[in-house]
């Protein structure tokens, strides 16, 4: 398994392998915002498919209770693992991927948002990692799926933060 930043190619191959279930291209806009220069958009990769993903959104997380108090704070954002492979490490090297990013542009702390209810398995990863809870709030977001209908969703969330300055992350 290695890591790669997205390129355009790529997007194709995210939405054969990882489809997100809406009717316009998840990877697409993040890739747009990737090539923008707002976000890192890291993908993980398999035998040439893509089995990973994640986004590191440089100008932070958008809900308003976050901003509030970490408005300087870059958010992995959408890390995503296909399911057969979960448990397999990707997850991890994605984010200790991101981590070392973060470094790189001399970011004193890195964060990102779990539902500790509905994901228990993913809290139980980031805390594993070193990242502590600090803010909750609601993570908005709206989608228009295959056959039209907009969604709207609001996910009760925790904003976790781990302070990337008591040491380089490890691989």
């Amino acid at each position: 398994m290695h890591i790669t930043e997205c390129r355009t190619e790529d997007v194709v191959l995210l939405d054969e392998h990882l489809p997100s279930g809406s009717a316009t291209s998840f990877h697409a806009r993040r890739f747009a915002r990737h090539t923008a220069g707002s976000s890192t958009y890291l993908v993980a990769w398999t035998d040439g498919c893509p089995v990973g993903n994640g986004e590191v959104r440089w100008n932070g997380c958008n809900a308003p209770e976050v901003r509030a108090v970490f408005a300087d704070c870059p958010e992995i954002n959408g890390l995503h693992v296909a399911e057969p492979l979960r448990g397999a490490g990707i997850g991890t090297a994605l984010i200790r991927h991101a981590e070392r990013l973060a470094v790189q542009r001399n970011t004193r702390k890195i964060g990102l948002g779990v539902d500790d209810h509905g994901n228990p398995r993913a809290a139980r990863l980031y805390a594993r990692l070193g990242y502590q809870p600090t803010v909750r709030y609601l993570d908005r977001w709206s989608y228009i799926d295959q056959d039209g209908i907009a969604h709207h969703v609001e996910d009760p969330c925790i904003f976790l933060v781990k302070d990337l300055t008591t040491g380089t992350p490890r691989r």
